[in-house]
């Protein structure tokens, strides 16, 4: 059972810690369920400029964020003070949600500080609190409203929600984003990323307003006991209420009420002194999820009554999953994970998924694939993806971006940074029946101070949701001639053992995979990255490197080393769909892609896509006991 919510406090320390040159207090949380209320969307065009390296519209020179300059969105005037020279009235415009690598060719490799801004209309209520929602923007953003810094945020991936209450007034108001995508040795992910780098405003952005005491935080699942119950209806969680000012907690005693109408649930439940109402209730009847029924119902949660009254109704599933032994159980069943990797890339376009329709051609392509899993790499995406996933009956590794080698474990503040990502991702997505593992890095470096830091985190995301197994994607196996073992002790700390290797593209040859051997612990292992590189109607030989014959080859071989592992719980080859990376330079091969996918950017299916898809449709890879 969890019912763990991470103070606002604590969540305020990381921000400042972040972000030392806040011009007045702000007031920061995460709302949960967004894209269920009514909001209203500053979507659209928005003015931009560039602020050409160091930056020196946002920053100081000590480095402070500037909160004198573009902030104010003044304008020229040929008899006023000067303004800094800039206008945004005239300047040029982009979409948002977007990234502005693909909007604009000069801004294709850039890496810096953008700023954004638009006008809008407001009618503030008394007796309501309204907050800016931004879905995510990458990497570290600053927010003014009316010139009134609102919140600083780091991180590219998860949402925030900054409360603009006492800074809007009748009528037209004014929003400046500043938005800096620079990579920093101490950030998450790092420098050495292997994908594009994508700026800006890369996902929605809208003013929500609630009532001055309002439901921030929730959480209804499953009852998760030491073995699973068949037949069980029992659900549980919590409801967090948040009332006057700030933080503040509403008032202990304050009543909720949980409805779930096709499942028989009324119940009601109190805040304690922490602003969270605990509950437990049977439900009349319930029809677990699985990807077989991805079965949904509709969750009404209501805090206070009247003008006070805070609803908001939510597309929940519920269902079991947990490990026993090497198997991973779904509902009591033991499931094999047929998946694939996939880059929060939009297919076709271009640029970051971010709408109904890149969402909807990334899992017709998992529908095709015969698909039930996939792991969004290698940081939390889109919530319209998990939103699909639920419909849809996808599982889902959704990870955060502790990526690759260099990164300093030693460095307490990059803990924080990896915790507070860490719970973004959770509560934004803990309601989400299709996510089944949280995954905690990738390809890490074993050392002392690695093994420290990730089993601090991996105890962290426990105590956030104990419903969930946790998983990483391991590359420190050692293969020596015909054996493959994994001496990385961070292995013992997950539940799920994910392993990248590319037997027959970095190591060895294809047909090395035949005889090789694995020698691995008693848990469950997902094989979560393998594959080799080919352009789309590039054709020749098996061994020649590059082309689809040789893509398929590596596949062929690899099923038959996978199916020799007995603890084999999953696949995700790498990767579903060719994406930008500009690390990739070769001409003409590569083009600035990294061309692992299964399908090109362009729609155009690889032979490789068509072995898997036919090996997980007659289930000849892999076995889930």
């Amino acid at each position: 059972m969890s019912r763990f919510v991470p103070p606002i406090a604590f969540l305020l320390a990381l921000l400042l810690l972040a972000a030392p040159a806040l011009a007045q207090p702000n007031f920061q949380t995460l709302l949960v369920g967004v894209d269920h209320r009514t909001v209203t969307s500053l979507d659209g065009d928005w003015h931009y400029l560039v602020d050409q390296s160091p930056a020196q519209a946002l920053y100081t020179g000590s480095g402070q964020i500037n909160d004198r300059s573009y902030a104010q969105n003044t304008h020229p005037d040929l008899t006023g003070p000067h303004n800094g020279e800039y206008d945004f009235a005239t300047a040029p415009t982009i979409k948002v949600p977007g990234d502005w690598n693909t909007q604009v060719p000069q801004l294709f490799n850039y890496e810096g500080v953008v700023w954004y801004q638009r006008d809008f209309e407001a009618q503030p209520k008394p007796g309501t609190r309204t907050f800016l929602h931004i879905g995510a923007a990458n990497y570290r953003s600053h927010a003014w409203v009316n010139a009134k810094r609102v919140c600083d945020h780091e991180g590219g991936y998860t949402p925030f929600d900054c409360e603009v209450t006492a800074v809007l007034h009748p009528g037209s108001n004014f929003v400046v984003i500043a938005v800096d995508a620079t990579r920093l040795a101490d950030g998450i992910p790092g420098v050495g990323i292997d994908w594009l780098n994508y700026g800006g405003l890369t996902r929605d952005v809208s003013l929500v307003t609630v009532p001055t005491a309002f439901i921030d935080d929730y959480n209804v699942h499953l009852a998760h006991g030491a073995a699973f119950q068949p037949g069980s209806t029992e659900l549980t969680g919590y409801v967090h209420v948040l009332s006057g000012s700030r933080d503040q907690a509403a008032p202990a005693g304050t009543a909720v009420t949980i409805d779930i109408p096709e499942a028989g649930v009324h119940t009601t439940a109190t805040t304690g002194a922490d602003g969270r109402a605990p509950f437990d209730v049977k439900a009349a009847s319930l029809a677990l999820w699985s990807p077989e029924s991805p079965k949904l119902y509709k969750v009404t949660l209501t805090s206070g009554s009247g003008p006070q009254q805070d609803t908001i109704t939510d597309d929940i599933g519920f269902r079991d999953i947990r490990v026993d032994g090497t198997r991973i159980l779904l509902n009591g069943k033991a499931v094999f994970l047929r998946g694939a990797n996939m880059h929060a890339e939009a297919p076709v376009r271009g640029g970051r998924a971010d709408n109904d329709q890149d969402v909807a051609t990334i899992f017709s392509y998992l529908k095709d694939l015969n698909a039930n899993f996939v792991r969004l790499c290698h940081y939390p995406h889109d919530e319209r993806m998990e939103r699909a996933a639920d419909r849809d009956g996808i599982m889902i590794w959704s990870e955060i971006p502790l990526w690759g080698g260099g990164i300093a474990f030693d460095n307490p503040g990059l803990y924080d940074k990896a915790a507070f990502m860490l719970n973004e991702m959770v509560r934004r997505d803990r309601n989400k029946a299709s996510v089944i593992l949280w995954s905690i890095s990738n390809e890490t470096r074993n050392s002392p101070a690695r093994l420290e830091f990730l089993t601090r985190l991996a105890n962290q995301a426990r105590r956030l949701d104990s419903t969930r197994p946790i998983t990483s994607a391991l590359n420190t196996e050692k293969i020596e001639g015909e054996s493959a073992t994994l001496p990385d002790p961070f292995a013992n700390v997950l539940d799920v053992i994910g392993i990248n290797e590319y037997i027959g593209w970095y190591t060895g040859k294809p047909e090395d995979c035949d005889n090789m051997h694995w020698t691995l612990p008693q848990k469950p292992v997902i094989m979560s990255e393998f594959g080799a590189e080919a352009k789309a109607g590039n054709h020749g030989p098996v061994n020649q490197r590059w082309t689809e014959e040789q893509q398929n080859s590596v596949y062929l071989h690899q099923i038959v080393m996978l199916n020799k592992i007995p603890q084999l719980r999953g696949t995700t080859p790498w990767v579903l769909m060719d994406f930008r990376s500009p690390t990739r330079n070769i001409p003409i091969l590569q083009d600035g892609y990294n061309r692992k996918g299964l399908i090109s950017e362009d729609g155009k299916k690889k032979q490789a896509f068509f072995t898997l898809q036919q090996a997980y449709k007659d289930r000849t890879l892999g076995r889930p006991e």
